[in-house]
This record gives structure tokens, sequence and C-alpha cells, in this order.
């Protein structure tokens, strides 16, 4: 075993983050212009999957490690989502086995309640 504790997966993502930022800071001002407007898009379609279908907790941080190269209040939105992350990884980890049977119950029963709602009000679950 090595002395030195392991990284992190948010702390090897900082470090490739400074590498490409070195990078980034040399190429044209117009690519990086181009390039801070694909990260703004790519954020602000992430935060319109909060409310839409799509996979909004994937897009977000891959938009703001698109800003982070450019923008110092990007990075530091980043590193906190890379810790709420983690902090959630390590609590359901860290949960016991009835928090666990219970989260799979609630999701089984919340299934089983929009199945009944949509037999019982005809919902059709395909749109036909």
């Amino acid at each position: 075993m090595s002395a030195e504790p392991e990284q992190t997966r948010a702390h090897r993502l900082r470090e490739r983050l400074a590498e490409r930022r070195e990078v980034h800071l040399e190429r044209s001002r117009l690519y990086r212009i181009l390039f801070g407007i694909a990260g703004a898009i790519v954020t602000l379609a992430g935060v319109a999957m909060l409310l839409l279908p799509g996979p909004a907790f994937v897009v977000i941080p891959i938009g703001l490690a698109m800003l982070a190269l450019e923008f110092a209040w990007a990075e530091a939105m980043l590193d906190h989502a890379l810790e709420q992350a983690e902090a959630a990884q390590r609590k359901a980890s860290e949960a016991s086995g009835a928090e666990k049977f219970f989260g799979v119950a609630a999701a089984v029963l919340a299934l089983a309640a929009f199945v009944a709602a949509a037999i019982i009000w005809d919902i059709p679950l395909l749109p036909v």
C-alpha cells in the first residue's frame, strides 16, 4: 500500500482542467469567445433539462467545465457541484440496508401509483 492518500475523482478532474486551461489560454481570442458561448449554451441546456426530460446532472457540469476554462466563477461553481456529487455518492454508499430497502420500495410504489392512475383515468402511456 502506498503512503499517499488516493486522489478523489474530483481532484483528478480539477488537475485535468488546470492542464487544459493552460492550452486553452494559448488559443485565439475568437476561438475562446466561441468556446465560451458554446459553454454557456450547454450549461443553459442543462438548466432547462432540470424541468424538461434529459440528463441535466450530466450536462450542467460539462457546460461548467467548458466555462471554467475561461471564468473563475464557473470553476468555483464546478468545484461546488463536484463536492456535492461526492457527498451524495458517499452518503448513498453509507446508507443502511433499511434505507436502501425503503428507497427502492418508494420508487416501486411511485411507479405503481403512476400505472394505477394511468389505468383509472385512462391516461395513454404511449401517445398514439
